[in-house]
């Protein structure tokens, strides 16, 4: 699935894997390194929902908001669900995803960030001092214009060295309200397209800093996305499209 996109080719590619049990978590590993995306989700029946888990090809995440998309998406659409709402049940809690006008919309835990030293890794890493970095599951790094977003050319191996999940790096947006890039070379992942988790922890920032709770933002990778953030509480709406690439099956020796 592309997640965060109305057409082939753009947003963030997942793979979404519907299981009927667990496998180990050694052989739900193997299939996210050959699958080679950024996150493979594995989606199991509880009740009238699943347990959903994700990983990339290295490690397992705790929280995944363009694969989440993707399995809602697989959900209503291939696995025929007929409810309004379906419930995600994750390391990160409940999740539900509902159906939207234009997509589906995604209830997450917000992330809060604090303001923090700017460790010279992510100096060196980006190439220059943000005006103001502060810090949660990853560094958030805020620039003042859309142009600095859209030069940057990182030196993952110092970003690398972060002790976080990975770097956030914003500013205010020429045609929306603001925008990003996410790099996370500690995960495995240099560059993820379209990077839901992270609208998490921006979203509260912007919503502070512009005085309004719904935003409209664009992750300015090569492939790009569009990502609609609404906070409601502790709580982080995030609303998207999702279209289907490619069916398969695994063929797994046991």
């Amino acid at each position: 699935m592309d997640a965060f996109a109305s057409e082939l080719f753009r947003g963030n590619p997942a793979a979404v894997v519907p299981l009927e049990e667990w496998l180990p978590d050694t052989v739900l590993l193997s299939i996210a390194l050959e699958n080679n995306l950024s996150e493979t989700a594995f989606l199991v029946p509880s009740g009238i929902g699943y347990h959903i888990r994700w990983f990339t090809p290295v490690v397992e995440v705790a929280l995944c908001g363009h694969a989440t998309l993707a399995s809602a998406h697989v959900v209503f659409s291939e696995l025929g669900f007929d409810g309004e709402t379906v419930e995600f049940q994750s390391k990160s809690g409940p999740l539900p995803v509902k159906r939207g006008e234009g997509g589906y919309i995604m209830d997450f835990p917000a992330e809060p960030s604090d303001s923090c030293d700017v460790p010279k890794p992510l100096i060196e890493g980006l190439g220059f001092e943000p005006a103001l970095v502060m810090k949660g599951t990853d560094y958030l790094a805020i620039v003042s214009k859309q142009q600095q977003i859209e030069e940057l050319a990182p030196d993952f191996r110092q970003l690398a060295q972060l002790d976080s999940r990975g770097v956030i790096v914003t500013a205010p947006g020429n045609d929306c309200d603001f925008v990003s890039r996410c790099f996370f070379p500690q995960t495995g992942v240099d560059e993820d397209p379209v990077t839901g988790s992270a609208h998490c922890q921006m979203t509260p920032y912007w919503v502070g800093r512009l005085g309004k709770s719904k935003l409209v933002a664009w992750q300015l990778s090569a492939r790009g996305g569009k990502v609609i953030c609404e906070m409601q509480g502790d709580r982080v709406m995030l609303e998207g499209e999702a279209v289907k690439y490619m069916e398969g099956k695994i063929e797994i020796p046991l």
